[in-house]
C-alpha cells in the first residue's frame, strides 16, 4: 500500500470516527448552559464517553477475531455501519422530550465508534512502519481535529437552521461515505495476525501491567493532557458566561480552535520525527504549561476579542500537538498480534484521565471560580513538565524492557531486557 492510500485511509476513517462524537460532546453542554443547567451537571454529562473508557475490556476479542479471515478490516465495515445506523435512529426523537432516549442511543454509538477506533488503530500499526508512525498519527489526528471541527463548529452553527433531524440524518451519511478508502485500499489479508504467534485471550489485559517501565508510561498517560484539558472542558460554558451566543462560541471554539488543531497536528508529526519522541513529550508538556499560563494571566473575567481569540488558538494548538505525540509513543509499546489490545489499554488511560478531569473541572471551577480554576490548572501543568523526562522511556534507554509475545501455544508475555 503506497502512503498516500494509508494516509487518506487512516485520515478518513478518524473524521468519520469523530464528526458525530464532536457534536454529541458539544451540542449537549452550550444547550444545557442555555437552558440554565449548572456547570456540575454539564461535567457529569461527559459520562456517555463511558465506553471510549472501557473498550480495552473487549479489544481482545477484536484482535483475536481480526487473526482470522479479512483482519480488522471487517471490524471497520460492520461498525461503521451499525453506527452510521444508530445515528440516523436518533434522529427520529425530539431533543427535549426524548432526552433520556436520546443519552442511551448515544452511549450504544459511543460504544460503536469505540470498537471502530480499536480496529482503526490496529489497522494503522499494521500499515505504517515505525519511521512512518509520527506523520501517520499527525493525520490520524488531523482527521480527528477535522471531524471535530465539522461537527462541533460548523455543524453547530448550522444546527438552529437544518434542525436535529437533519443534522443526523447528515452525520450518517457522513459516516459511511467516509467507509469508502478504505475499502478500495486495504486488502483483506493486509491486517491479519502473524501465524506464529498465540491467539490474544483476557489475559494479555492484566499481563501488561507487569514492568515497571509500563507503569511508568501508564503515570504519564494519566497525567500528560491533565494541565489543559481541564480548561478545554470548561471554554465553552465559560464562552456562554461572557455573552457569547451560540453561533458565536461554535466558530470560536469549533472552527477556530480546531482549525488550529488540525493544521498544528501536522506541525507536530514534522517535530517528532526530527527531535525525536523523547525531547517532543517534554516540548510538548511545556508549551502546555505556557498555555495554561496564558488562560490564567489573561482570560480572567475578560470578553475582549483578541485575547479570546488567541488563548483558545493556544490552547486547541497545545492540545493537539500533545495528542499526536501520545498516539507516536503509544503506537511503540505494542505487541504482535495484540495491536488493538495494547493500544487500546494506553489510549483508554487517556479518555480515562480526561472524564475524570471533565467531572471534576465543574465542581471546582463550580466552587472556586474560572479565575481560580485556570491558575490550578496552570501550577498543575507545570509540574506535569517537571515530572514528564522521569516517566518517560524509550526503546534505546537500559530501563527498557522490551514487550514480546510468546509463540506457540503460550499466551504470557515474556519481559526480555534489551
Amino acid at each position: 500500500m503506497k502512503p498516500f492510500q494509508k494516509h487518506t485511509t487512516l485520515f478518513s476513517l478518524y473524521v468519520a470516527q469523530s464528526i458525530p462524537m464532536s457534536f454529541f460532546a458539544t451540542v449537549l453542554p452550550v444547550i444545557m448552559r442555555m437552558e440554565n443547567y449548572s456547570l456540575e451537571s454539564i461535567g457529569l454529562i461527559q459520562l456517555i464517553k463511558i465506553p471510549w473508557i472501557l473498550k480495552f475490556f473487549w479489544a481482545p476479542w477484536v484482535d483475536r477475531n481480526a487473526g482470522k479471515k479479512h483482519g480488522y478490516k471487517k471490524w471497520i465495515i460492520a461498525s461503521e455501519l451499525f453506527y452510521a445506523m444508530v445515528i440516523l435512529s436518533i434522529g427520529f426523537f425530539n431533543l427535549t422530550t426524548d432526552f433520556k432516549t436520546i443519552v442511551v442511543l448515544m452511549v450504544v454509538a459511543f460504544f460503536l465508534s469505540a470498537t471502530q477506533d480499536i480496529a482503526s488503530d490496529a489497522l494503522a500499526i499494521k500499515i505504517l512502519n515505525t519511521g512512518q508512525r509520527s506523520i501517520g498519527n499527525s493525520m490520524q489526528s488531523s482527521g480527528s481535529f477535522l471531524g471535530t471541527l465539522f461537527g462541533s463548529g460548523v455543524l453547530l452553527v448550522l444546527y438552529p437552521s437544518v434542525g436535529w433531524q437533519g443534522i443526523m440524518f447528515l452525520l450518517g451519511g457522513i459516516v459511511l461515505v467516509a467507509l469508502l478508502p478504505m475499502m478500495f485500499n486495504v486488502r483483506n489479508d493486509a491486517t491479519l495476525a502473524p501465524a506464529d504467534v498465540s491467539p490474544p485471550s483476557w489475559r494479555d489485559v492484566i499481563s501488561f501491567f507487569r514492568s515497571s517501565i509500563v507503569l511508568r508510561r501508564i503515570a504519564l498517560l494519566m497525567i500528560y493532557y491533565s494541565g489543559i484539558l481541564g480548561i478545554l472542558v470548561m471554554l465553552k460554558p465559560y464562552l456562554v458566561d461572557l455573552g457569547y451566543n451560540i453561533r458565536t462560541i461554535g466558530f470560536i471554539a469549533g472552527i477556530y480552535g480546531t482549525a488550529f488543531g488540525a493544521a498544528f497536528a501536522f506541525v507536530a508529526g514534522v517535530i517528532i520525527r526530527r527531535i525525536g519522541n523523547h525531547r517532543s513529550v517534554i516540548l510538548m508538556a511545556f508549551y502546555s504549561f505556557l498555555t495554561a499560563l496564558y488562560f490564567s494571566t489573561f482570560m480572567t473575567n475578560t470578553a475582549n476579542p483578541v485575547v479570546v481569540y488567541t488563548g483558545v488558538a493556544l490552547l486547541w494548538t497545545a492540545y493537539s500537538m500533545s495528542t499526536v505525540v501520545v498516539y507516536t509513543v503509544s503506537m511503540n509499546l505494542v505487541r504482535p498480534g495484540r495491536e488493538g489490545t495494547d493500544y487500546s489499554i494506553q489510549i483508554v488511560i487517556t479518555h480515562l484521565s480526561g472524564l475524570l478531569m471533565a467531572v471534576v473541572s465543574g465542581f471546582v471551577a463550580e466552587r472556586i471560580d474560572y479565575s481560580g480554576f485556570f491558575s490550578l490548572e496552570a501550577v498543575w501543568a507545570l509540574i506535569i513538565v517537571v515530572l514528564s523526562p522521569l516517566l518517560y522511556r524509550e526503546k534505546g534507554d537500559p530501563a527498557f524492557r522490551e514487550l514480546r509475545v510468546v509463540r506457540k501455544k503460550s499466551v504470557s508475555w515474556k519481559w526480555i531486557q534489551r
